[in-house]
């Protein structure tokens, strides 16, 4: 009998710090790797787009301290001082635009409500309605390489909700989090099944491995979500950003699985979407009556929030959409850097 030798976890080593994009994320990165370099003022800070390649890159690497880290950076960096007053201030300008912008709903229940209504079907509703009907492995595979700063450390960043929450929403949102988790079966793990994508597809499983690729657009989309983690006082936008996530994703899912059928990516690229259909029905309605409806009940001041989070989450996402779609359909890479040649299924 010969036995095959199990294939590397994407998170198994830490990825090298990404080349810069600006003088802020210049000056974070030449922080990380010398202490002494000196950090961006406050003027700085307010002079750059909070929506920009320079503001969201640094962002993105002061958290990635919370999470993987960098090759060569002392882990002990995650709670410098001086780093965290730089994030503080890049957060408080990436707030305010989301608050400025951010569409407002009376209740968190017209703003779930909202979510359940599907566009109509056709390549103009959004991302995953064109990748089933005209994306091809191209697309596919930028898509997913975008996408890996995301899954691959998919349901963490919620994770840090749990100390924050008691009684029922504090119980089902560990229910929700354990099948993210793989329910105690690592090949399971959601970030496993979407390196198993990421293969089929032929790309480089490494975490991280396509951070320079990303647009400021695409790392907006994980920094929010790691914004609401890292504070308590955001715990109702946490939980509005989850459920905003999971109740769009089941039927998005089914959309990017016929995508993947459709240009033979692969069966692990099939089985991530598959099992996002079935699991992700069953977590919206547990995320809307379970979580959200006693968290509001014991702390009704924070529905306000879970709006926001809600209203945040789907200001970003189709941000992300326009530029992916506008690309595609001009038959452009959507991707700052383009993908080595090749795709389909890792033989």
């Amino acid at each position: 009998m010969t036995t095959t030798a199990p294939r590397q976890e994407s998170r198994a080593t830490t990825p090298p710090l990404p080349p810069a994009r600006g003088p802020l994320s210049a000056a974070v990165i030449a922080s990380l790797r010398d202490s002494t370099a000196p950090l961006p003022d406050a003027g700085a800070v307010t002079a750059a787009d909070p929506y920009g390649d320079d503001a969201q890159l640094a962002l993105y690497l002061l958290y990635e301290l919370h999470y993987q880290g960098f090759a060569g950076v002392a882990e002990d960096r995650e709670w410098d001082v001086e780093l965290l007053r730089l994030r503080g201030r890049l957060e408080d300008r990436f707030l305010a635009r989301l608050r400025a912008e951010a569409p407002s709903r009376p209740s968190a229940a017209d703003a779930i409500d909202a979510l359940l209504i599907e566009p109509v079907a056709d390549e103009d509703a959004g991302v995953s309605h064109w990748l089933q009907s005209a994306g091809g492995l191209r697309e596919l595979r930028e898509y997913a390489a975008l996408r890996s700063l995301y899954h691959l450390k998919e349901a963490d960043p919620h994770a840090w909700v749990l100390p924050r929450l008691y009684g029922r929403a504090k119980a089902a949102m560990v229910a929700v989090e354990f099948d993210e988790f793989g329910a105690g079966h690592a090949e399971d793990v959601h970030a496993r099944l979407f390196a198993d994508l990421m293969a089929d597809l032929g790309l480089d499983t490494a975490y991280g491995r396509w951070l320079d690729a990303a647009p400021a657009e695409a790392l907006a989309t994980v920094n929010v979500m790691s914004l609401f983690g890292l504070h308590r006082s955001l715990r109702g936008a946490l939980v509005g950003h989850f459920a905003a996530v999971e109740i769009t994703s089941s039927p998005g899912s089914r959309r990017l699985a016929r995508a993947m059928r459709r240009t033979g990516a692969g069966p692990a690229a099939e089985r991530f979407y598959d099992e996002h259909v079935e699991a992700d029905a069953v977590h919206e309605q547990v995320v809307r009556h379970e979580v959200i409806a006693p968290l509001l009940a014991a702390e009704p001041r924070l529905e306000a929030d879970v709006v926001f989070g809600v209203e945040a989450t789907g200001l970003l996402e189709d941000r992300l959409g326009a530029v992916l779609l506008d690309a595609w359909r001009a038959g452009r890479s959507a991707l700052r850097t383009p993908l080595p040649e090749g795709g389909g299924r890792a033989r």
